[in-house]
Formats: C-alpha cells, sequence, structure tokens
C-alpha cells in the first residue's frame, strides 16, 4: 500500500502516527520544530485517513500495524524512531511489542487502557462526537472560526480549546467526517482486541510513555495501566495538557520527543502551569461551554428550518 506521506528537514528519520480520524496535519504544531531539531521528519496518513486508501479487509490495530510495517520495510526505514498521538499511539506500543520494527518511541496518551465503565463511556462519547460533526460540516468553517465553536468542539480533547489554531480545527473536523475507517476502528478500540504488553527486559530502545494530566478521553488513572504492560517504559506528564499535548503544549512536546529518540535526558516541565482552575475560571469555563453548545444548536437549527420551509 502506499502511504501519503509529508516530509520536513533533514537528519536521522523520525515517524510521526496520527490518531484516530486524524491525518499528518495532526502534527502541524510540532512538526516544524521537530524538523529544526535535526530529524528528518516522516508524517504519515494512515490507511482510511486522508489520501492514503482504507485496507481493503478488517481494519483494527492488528491490520494497521501490518500496513505501517509494510510501509516501512518497503520505504528501507525499519527501526525508525517513532511518536505516535492516542490511537496512533497504541499503534506504536503494538509495534514496540512485536519487536525489531522500531527504533525509540514516544507513545502520547495511548487507547486501549480502559477498564469497566471507562469503556462505554469512551465508546459512546466519541461516537456522538463524531456523528455531530458530520451533520455540522456545512457549517464548520464557521464554528471553528471562532474560539467559543473550537471549545464546544475540542472540549474533550484539549485543556484550552479555545486556543488550538482555527485552520488545524477544520482540518481535523475535516480529516474525523470523511474517514470511512472511522466507526470500524472506533468499534475496534473499544470492543476488539485487547492491547497486550511486553516483559520487563524486552525493550531495549528508549519508550516513553507522555499523558496530559487532563486528558478526559484516555483518563490519566490508565497510565498507572500503560506503564504495567510495558515495565520498561518511562511515564512522563503534561501539565495543563488534555489528550493531545502537542496541541495544548507544542513547545514541551517537541523538547520530549527530541530528548526521548536521543536517548538525552526529559526536559522538565515547567510546574507553574499546572492546570489549578479558580473557581472564577471553572464558572467562566462553564458559561462558555453552555453558550457554545447554545450557539452550535443554533446553527444547526437554522439550516434545517429552512430546509423544511422550503419544501
Amino acid at each position: 500500500m502506499k502511504f501519503h506521506t509529508v516530509r520536513r528537514g533533514s537528519g536521522k528519520p523520525l515517524l510521526l502516527v496520527h490518531g484516530i480520524g486524524g491525518s499528518w496535519a495532526s502534527w502541524e504544531p510540532v512538526i516544524d520544530r521537530l524538523a529544526e531539531g535535526g530529524r528528518e521528519v516522516i508524517a504519515v496518513d494512515l490507511p482510511g485517513h486522508g489520501p492514503t486508501p482504507p485496507l481493503s479487509g478488517p481494519v483494527s490495530i492488528s491490520t494497521l500495524s501490518d500496513a505501517v510495517t509494510e510501509f516501512l520495510i518497503g520505504e528501507g526505514l525499519l527501526g525508525i524512531d517513532a511518536v505516535g498521538s492516542s490511537m496512533g499511539a497504541r499503534l506504536v506500543l503494538e509495534l514496540v511489542r512485536r519487536g525489531g520494527v522500531l527504533g525509540a518511541v514516544v507513545s502520547l496518551d495511548p487507547g486501549g487502557f480502559w477498564e469497566g465503565w471507562e469503556v462505554p463511556v469512551f465508546y459512546y462519547s466519541v461516537a456522538a462526537s463524531v456523528r455531530l460533526v458530520r451533520a455540522l460540516q456545512p457549517v464548520m468553517p464557521a464554528i471553528t472560526s471562532n474560539p467559543i465553536g473550537r471549545t464546544a468542539l475540542f472540549a474533550q480533547f484539549s485543556a484550552h480549546p479555545w486556543s488550538i489554531p482555527s485552520h488545524l480545527a477544520l482540518t481535523e473536523m475535516r480529516s474525523f467526517a470523511a474517514s470511512p475507517s472511522f466507526d470500524e476502528l472506533l468499534e475496534n478500540l473499544a470492543h476488539g482486541e485487547a492491547q497486550s504488553g511486553s516483559p520487563k527486559g524486552s525493550v531495549v530502545a528508549p519508550l516513553v510513555i507522555g499523558w496530559g494530566e487532563d486528558d478526559y478521553v484516555c483518563l490519566p488513572r490508565q497510565a498507572t495501566r500503560a506503564i504495567a504492560r510495558f515495565p520498561d517504559a518511562q511515564l512522563y506528564w503534561f501539565p495543563n495538557c488534555g489528550h493531545f499535548p502537542q496541541w495544548d503544549s507544542p513547545e514541551l512536546a517537541a523538547r520530549l520527543i527530541l530528548a526521548a529518540t536521543s536517548g538525552d535526558p526529559l526536559p522538565q516541565p515547567e510546574r507553574g502551569y499546572k492546570s489549578t482552575l479558580s473557581a472564577r475560571m471553572k464558572w467562566a469555563l462553564a458559561v462558555s461551554l453552555a453558550v457554545a453548545v447554545a450557539a452550535v444548536a443554533i446553527v444547526v437549527s437554522v439550516p434545517l428550518k429552512s430546509r423544511q420551509s422550503s419544501l
């Protein structure tokens, strides 16, 4: 299979693997920083995402891992350092478990470590979100162009969604809606194959699992399970970050990736910006979310009423 890729910089290759429904553009806040750090950055669109065609058979973490392995073999890139986000973070952990595919790995907020009630919460919240995103496609440019709209769309995924660049927000929402593999992958992530681990001492190259302290998709409590299954990994916490640290703190995320994949000491986060919302900030956020939901409802209802009146 031919993968669509975006390449930046020169130096030792570094693979970037996005999450479910996303694209290479998910890495836009950090890709140039990584290239400036002396790496040839190769950001892929996984099968069924962006211009890369979907797999011809079942779509799962296992089959996507097979496809990525074949891509790396074809490109002469076996042993490449890699970074994954969300579903892509789980995918790179699967390749670590298989051995011989990747070098140093950074896994950012990996899925697959939920248990019990966390499973339906993950599945139904994300499924509802993507249905809303698909319904809102005609007015998505207007919604993503303002901070209130971005807050409504990305509150589950970002610690400060209003700060996400509008062009990145629109690109992500277009990609989520267009992916032909999204629904099957979501079902597999929630109810399919479990994430296996690697015994202690079996992972030779550096392995860092990064987690946003304010992740509402893959809850921080799941980090201990990830480390239990990958005991050779080092756990790194991102203060004041949600499910996508590369969005919420791109400079720190880039520094971590460069250090971890080079075998250097990991950067110490500036604990001064740890998320400690005051009562006033919590109230402001709640009001913003309420206004955002009302605004989205109005945007959706107006076109529907217009269509009904024209019938």
